[in-house]
């Protein structure tokens, strides 16, 4: 049993009528964005040989905030590795705004039929989070996706991001950062523990924080350039996200 996560349940209980009103009135203020155009490209270095990368998840994979998936997460994290391994980059984005893990479980992973894929990199727990899903169910519906993308793609490298920093979101009050925030801790927790019992399943779970970013990368912008409505991330924080991913993957010897 996870005892933080229970007594952390137990706190928030009183808070679920407050949540929810506050819910509805954020979903009134918050513009809805579409999500980002153009779902596959390469990214070309004049090599003979071209690697495949494939993105899978919910909004922040889906590009919701950009323009365009050349400049959002996938685009950059493409550019980023091909540069790397001085190798062209295919990329194609699989992805749905508002989708829980067994959603693209079920939805999703059944319409990827790319072959080679070499690497697998999936964006998820916010929409869970929002949904309330215990630790326990996530457990059960992220070895499902793995067990899924399995069948097809056996020995592909799979890389989970971070979680989403739902406690920095500027459009949430604080009773929503409260108990969605750190609903998105534990359920990464969880995540942490899962990828211990797969080969080859990897995930970052360096918790994102927007001025751990501007440290770490000599950035000088305020937090609000990192949203493109309080909500989900801007162009310019898809890109940061995206290059600190693919320094990961580079780091930890995935490809």
């Amino acid at each position: 049993m996870n005892l933080k996560y229970t007594l952390g349940a137990i706190v928030s209980v009183p808070l679920l009528p407050l949540l929810y009103f506050q819910g509805k009135r954020i979903r009134k203020t918050i513009p809805k964005l579409p999500e980002a155009t153009g779902i596959e490209g390469i990214s070309n270095v004049s090599s003979n040989q071209t690697f495949q990368l494939i993105t899978i998840g919910e909004s922040t994979i889906a590009g919701v905030g950009a323009t365009e998936h050349k400049t959002a997460f996938t685009g950059t994290l493409a550019t980023a590795l091909s540069a790397e391994i001085s190798t062209n980059v295919a990329w194609k984005v699989y992805a749905k705004s508002g989708y829980t893990a067994k959603r693209v479980t079920h939805k999703i992973i059944k319409h990827i039929n790319e072959k080679p894929v070499d690497l697998i990199v999936i964006g998820l727990g916010g929409n869970d989070s929002f949904v309330l899903n215990t630790p326990k169910k996530w457990n059960a519906d992220i070895r499902e996706l793995i067990a899924t993308i399995r069948k097809k793609y056996p020995e592909t490298p799979i890389v989970f991001t971070n979680m989403p920093p739902i406690k920095e979101f500027t459009a949430f009050s604080k009773t929503i950062k409260f108990v969605i925030g750190n609903l998105v801790l534990h359920l990464g927790k969880e995540l942490e523990k899962i990828v211990k019992d797969y080969e080859n399943v990897h995930y970052y779970a360096r918790k994102i924080e927007f001025d751990d970013y501007v440290k770490r990368m000599n950035l000088n912008n305020p937090i609000t350039d990192f949203f493109s409505d309080g909500v989900h991330p801007s162009e310019f924080a898809y890109q940061v996200w995206a290059k600190d991913v693919a320094n990961y993957i580079l780091e930890q010897k995935i490809i």
